[in-house]
């Protein structure tokens, strides 16, 4: 695939979610030093192809090197070795302005052809709906009160379906600080497989939370109005938190838990609610 044979190889544990992929460093018997990752299970498959879709499709200064490319049951995905890199946290100073730069540089991308429209994301992305279904799981996280969330979320509910989120920018929907890295005066953003064409804003919004765990500024310091964007990101949490962890994804809940208790606060103060309690 790559014009070398692989030396030894070292499996990569990063702070990704996902445990459905293996992902290796491979020394080459050229010098060069890879990043292999293989989808273990059809899900990752998809993943992968979609992936390779945008690495295939953007030559940019924030986009790793596409090394190689299998596809087939279990494709492999090779890149450039970025292990080298800064991987926040800790956040440095200059870091935050930089992905802030970097990502207005991804949204006057052109994007690769067959990417889908956020918009036709929304139903998934508004976690609002499945809790007024059923408001157990987020109840059981602690987040709100039950007399806290029958007031306030007729309100979340109408900003979450009334969000921009159209647009014919690139998106990447999954920045956060396990898919993104410092090297050599480069933002490099990976983990490509949620890509998609919409509102930019999105990636912005959907960074702070995480950010904020990390030590990052309050979102709404960074973004002081998001449109209703805020809404829709803390119903994505809140109504997944309290849920069973899913297999291929053991750690997920917590995190998502810890970005709901940004996000969902956030949401509020913007839309002039009671913060939950």
């Amino acid at each position: 695939m790559v014009g070398a044979a692989p030396l030894k190889g070292q499996p990569v544990v990063g702070g990704g979610y996902a445990e459905n992929t293996a992902d290796w460093r491979v020394e080459l018997d050229d010098g060069r030093s890879v990043f292999v990752k293989q989808a273990l299970d059809d899900l990752a498959a998809g993943w992968l192809r979609d992936e390779h879709r945008v690495y295939a499709g953007i030559s940019a200064p924030f986009m790793p090197e596409l090394v190689g490319w299998r596809d087939g049951e279990r494709p492999l995905l090779v890149l450039e070795d970025l292990g080298d890199a800064h991987w926040p946290p800790p956040w440095r100073d200059g870091d935050v302005d930089a992905v802030l730069a970097v990502l207005d540089v991804v949204a006057a991308t052109p994007p690769p052809a067959g990417l889908p429209e956020l918009e036709e994301l929304r139903e998934r992305l508004n976690g609002w709906e499945l809790v007024a279904e059923d408001p157990e799981a987020l109840l059981s996280t602690g987040l709100c009160t039950r007399a806290w969330l029958d007031s306030a979320l007729p309100a979340l509910r109408e900003a979450a379906a009334g969000c921009d989120l159209s647009g014919g920018a690139l998106v990447h929907l999954d920045v956060r600080s396990d898919n993104l890295c410092f090297r050599a005066g480069r933002v490099l953003l990976v983990d490509w497989n949620l890509a998609c064409v919409g509102n930019p804003l999105v990636d912005v919004v959907g960074w702070l939370p995480s950010l904020r765990i990390e030590g990052g500024p309050e979102p709404w310091t960074v973004v002081s109005e998001s449109g209703g964007l805020a809404a829709l990101l803390a119903g994505y949490f809140a109504s997944r938190a309290g849920l069973p962890a899913p297999p291929t994804a053991p750690r997920v809940r917590p995190f998502q838990l810890a970005q709901a208790e940004v996000a969902l606060p956030w949401a509020a103060r913007e839309l002039g609610l009671s913060f939950p309690r």
